[in-house]
């Protein structure tokens, strides 16, 4: 079996892994990919959001089917474009992906249908969006852009002043490109925040896990937001009432809410939630798998993984076993120094072998070198992810691992998963349907 997997990091050397770990034992051909995804198939350097190019690789090996990863060729269409083609592609079609590519439009798509989210006003006009803000109380509202940002287009302003100049960078310097022409001003939630995931054919909704990623550079959650930095799984607060509520009112609502309009959703549904005093609520969905959340729970589904792409295509998936299990994981991001803004690449990595002995290592920014040694090429660069029966231990492993690894200017949080091993958190769930 052949199948193209698009995309170039992190999240997508955890998906070869996986895939590459099925029964169907298949031939993997990974455009671009990175060094990691190397290792265990063939990188065609094809980018990802070259959709005639994606199209006519696909048509010229021959594939079986196609798993598009990242969200800039969900929204732009690409599961559309190999479908016209004949060709199975494993990923929502653009108009099911607006419920990431679009938070204007997924917002109103949660109001119509009573599922539980932030007060929201949405602006197209930069001077009326100020005099809203000049009227919200200092530190209430959070700003976003309408657009996909990489994860970095959302704003909690502490101050009315960096409110005002968080809205005049989106909207009048265009910092986010035309992602940031409309603006949402939400209501601040406060809460736990938690990733679940859930693998969503139409109206059904496979078994969902929960992960936590850590989006600030620094550790104690301080700097501008990144990618990610980080992320652990299970969480210590999560529970099968929590997780039966969060299925009740978000992931089979959600689900049947896109049958109803029109746009059925195929694919990898990630609801980012705060968990208040009034319950869960929706801060934003995705309409992919997260990066680093995949990291942490992929090595966690016990089930093969082209098994559920094929039953999706085939719309079986409620006749498929989606079990995830294993112990608690733990992933820590080493970036380059300068991210999220400018950073230098090039640089040789070292004490990749070695910390392997401890963890996973998965590659995101890297690159073989002329001499087939590996180099940084990204941000955000590799990622340890160690495991244990207690995300302590989990964590132990990462950090061991992660200490081997050697590039000039490299940088890491110190503080993944610390509250979740300081409160003794050593679930195993396991969960099927």
């Amino acid at each position: 079996m052949k199948i193209l997997l698009v995309g170039s990091g992190g999240r997508e050397h955890a998906i070869a892994w996986k895939l590459a770990r099925s029964r169907h034992v298949p031939n993997l051909i990974i455009a671009p990919g990175n060094a990691g995804t190397a290792a265990l198939g063939e990188n065609v350097p094809v980018k990802a959001m070259d959709l005639p190019g994606m199209v006519k690789l696909a048509k010229a090996r021959g594939v079986d089917f196609v798993f598009v990863a990242p969200d800039d060729p969900l929204a732009a269409g690409m599961v559309d474009e190999m479908q016209k083609a004949g060709i199975m592609a494993f990923g929502p079609t653009a108009a099911a992906a607006r419920i990431e590519s679009s938070k204007v439009w997924a917002k109103q798509l949660m109001i119509r249908n009573g599922i539980p989210t932030a007060r929201v006003d949405v602006f197209d006009n930069a001077s009326a969006a100020l005099s809203h803000i000049e009227r919200a109380p200092e530190g209430s509202i959070v700003i976003k852009v309408d657009g996909l940002a990489q994860g970095k287009g959302v704003v909690v302003p502490a101050t009315r002043q960096e409110a005002v100049a968080a809205v005049r960078s989106m909207m009048e310097e265009l910092v986010f490109g035309n992602a940031g022409r409309r603006i949402l001003v939400e209501e601040r939630m406060s809460g736990p925040e938690v990733s679940v995931f859930a693998f969503v054919c139409g109206s059904f909704v496979s078994d969902e896990i929960a992960a936590c990623d850590y989006k600030r550079v620094n550790d104690g959650d301080t700097g501008p937001n990144t990618g990610g930095m980080g992320a652990y799984s299970p969480p210590e607060f999560w529970t099968p009432e929590l997780a039966a509520r969060v299925r009740r009112e978000v992931l089979e609502p959600v689900a049947r809410a896109m049958v109803k309009e029109g746009c059925p959703f195929n694919g990898v549904l990630y609801a980012g939630l705060m968990l208040t005093s009034e319950g869960p609520r929706v801060v934003e969905f995705n309409c992919r798998l997260g990066d680093p959340e995949a990291q942490v729970i992929l090595p966690r589904l016990e089930s093969d993984l082209v098994d559920i792409c094929l039953a999706m295509a085939s719309g079986t998936l409620s006749k498929t076993a989606v079990r995830w299990g294993g112990d608690p994981h733990v992933g820590v991001v080493l970036a380059s120094g300068g991210y999220p803004g400018k950073y230098p690449t090039g640089y040789l990595i070292s004490g990749l072998a070695e910390a392997a002995n401890d963890a996973l290592i998965f590659h995101a920014g890297t690159k073989i070198g002329p001499g087939s040694e590996v180099l940084t090429n990204g941000g955000r660069v590799v990622m340890a992810v160690g495991s244990g029966k207690s995300v302590a231990s989990a964590r132990g492993s990462a950090y061991r691992s992660t200490a081997k690894i050697k590039f000039e200017g490299a940088h890491y949080r110190m503080d993944i998963a610390a509250r979740s091993a300081a409160s003794g958190s050593h679930s195993r769930q396991e969960r099927a349907v």
